[in-house]
């Protein structure tokens, strides 16, 4: 596999991809334009056709394997190893996934006639959107503005990219990579700062695909409302972790400091905080300081299989959460160890946080983990509803019928049992958010969905209405009357 250089970014004086120019604003402008012909086109493209244009994608993919790992490195200093399991086998199991199944997800389903439709044939075909504009984050560049790409292309739609600029080498690498899979007149990408994406949001796409923060979201969701584009909302949110009294608790909490710990902890579906049962705490609280001692050592800013903070801006974010939660009373029970310049913040464990702590109400999105015990799980349920539908929910239990009961008396946009975000690399499944943690999903079909149109179609091989025309005698009266007993008998 060839070597691929990181190709420097092209940064604003700060460190970051530069804004919106004229220049630009009028490029983003020739290309939304230009895809409007290549949309129109790739309507009528083929299976094999949309297939050869996600095996040009996996190429691409493939060739510039060593440039990913260099980029996000530099970007994250994310452990190679992280990055492969996160993003790369990932995508190439997404594509693998789309070459066996496109062509039946894209076939047209026949659907059976109603009793008012007799006489008459139907069936739904899906048909793309038209022009998508997906907005990705920096703390998987790679998994999360591919991974929309992929159904994007295979319902046949152009696409326009928005990468972030906080991971500006990884962003310098997907542009490269796009630009050598793709003419700017099927798939685009753009960096830059915020008002490039609000550049981009002022133009009527079919459909927009944005990964992010729900304050984020809501932004995305207003301008979509403006033009009634079709929308894909995938933010985040406080998603809870249980142990419950009956849990293998060594299991529960090596996966479970392993996953807060996986990219320092920025991952959307990541444990955001941890309940306890109060007669299993102590275990489970000596089992995380040993495994979190045992994987980063006494110095964990010297271990190289912990990733860094995205910037010093996001790192003084998280100590300022820190440090509000120990004002009010939180004790440190292991790690606290921050430096802002450095990117830093060691892997941390907090007890006795107050609910009224900043921690507790904003997305944590590191390596702090709040400990709450717990004693029935009426109470347990009663927080979990008491805060906004998470994106995930994780239930560490041997009891199955506890976990069903939980399952069934709380919302989630995926739920796990006796594993953590798992649920992400189940392409077989829906992966998405409920209400403040998304709109709709994705993965497998649940992408095609997202990225097409269900058309419901008619067609009239009997023309068996001429019975109905006016004027309204017995004669019509008494075909009603038939259509009603025949309905009724049906049903």
């Amino acid at each position: 596999m060839s070597r691929t250089t990181v190709p420097e970014p092209q940064c604003a004086p700060d460190g970051l991809p530069g804004g919106l120019n004229a220049s630009l604003a009028a490029e983003i402008r020739r290309v939304f334009d230009g895809q409007l012909a290549a949309a129109m086109r790739l309507r009528s493209s083929t299976v094999r056709e949309r297939l050869e244009r996600l095996e040009r994608l996996r190429a691409q993919i493939l060739s510039h394997r060593r440039g990913i790992l260099e980029a996000i490195q530099a970007d994250l200093g994310r452990p190679e190893t992280e990055t492969e399991l996160a993003e790369l086998l990932p995508l190439l199991a997404d594509l693998a996934d789309h070459r066996r199944n496109l062509a039946r997800w894209l076939r047209a389903r026949r659907v059976r006639p109603t009793v008012a439709t007799l006489g008459t044939r139907a069936w739904v075909q899906r048909e793309p959107r038209g022009r998508a504009l997906i907005i990705s984050p920096w703390n998987y560049p790679l998994v999360l503005t591919l991974g929309p790409l992929i159904p994007a292309l295979a319902c046949g739609n152009t696409a326009v990219i928005k990468t972030s600029e906080f991971a500006p080498h990884s962003s310098s690498l997907l542009a490269s990579l796009i630009r050598a899979a793709f003419d700017a007149s099927e798939v685009a990408l753009f960096e830059g700062d915020a008002s490039v994406a609000g550049a981009l949001l002022e133009l009527p796409f079919d459909h927009i695909f944005f990964t992010g923060s729900p304050a984020v979201g809501r932004v995305v969701m207003s301008a979509a409302a403006r033009h009634l584009s079709s929308i894909t909302l995938e933010l985040g949110g406080k998603s809870p972790a249980i142990i419950d009294a009956s849990a293998d608790v060594e299991r529960a909490a090596d996966v479970i400091a392993w996953s807060k710990c996986f990219n320092a902890g920025q991952t959307c579906i990541a444990p955001d905080h941890l309940y306890v049962h109060e007669t299993v705490y102590e275990q489970v609280l000596a089992r995380l300081k040993r495994r979190l001692a045992d994987w980063y050592g006494s110095d964990p800013e010297r271990s190289p299989d912990l990733a860094r903070i995205v910037n010093a801006r996001h790192t003084l974010r998280l100590a300022g959460l820190l440090e509000d939660a120990r004002s009010r009373g939180a004790q440190v029970l292991h790690g606290g160890e921050v430096a802002p310049q450095r990117r830093f913040l060691a892997p941390t464990l907090l007890g006795g946080v107050p609910d009224e702590a900043r921690i507790m109400q904003e997305e944590i999105f590191g390596p702090l983990l709040p400990i709450i015990t717990y004693r029935s799980q009426d109470d347990l349920i009663g927080r979990i509803n008491a805060a906004p539908k998470p994106l995930a929910m994780y239930i560490w239990s041997r009891r199955r019928r506890a976990a069903r009961r939980l399952i069934a008396r709380t919302s989630a946009g995926g739920t796990c049992i006796n594993q953590v975000a798992v649920q992400f690399l189940q392409h077989n499944l829906p992966f998405g958010g409920v209400n403040h943690s998304g709109i709709g999903s994705y993965h497998g079909e649940w992408g095609i969905r997202a990225f097409s149109h269900e058309r419901a179609i008619v067609e009239a091989r009997l023309q068996l209405s001429s019975a109905l025309f006016p004027p309204y005698g017995a004669r019509v009266r008494r075909t009603v009357a038939l259509l009603r007993r025949l309905s009724a008998w049906l049903g």
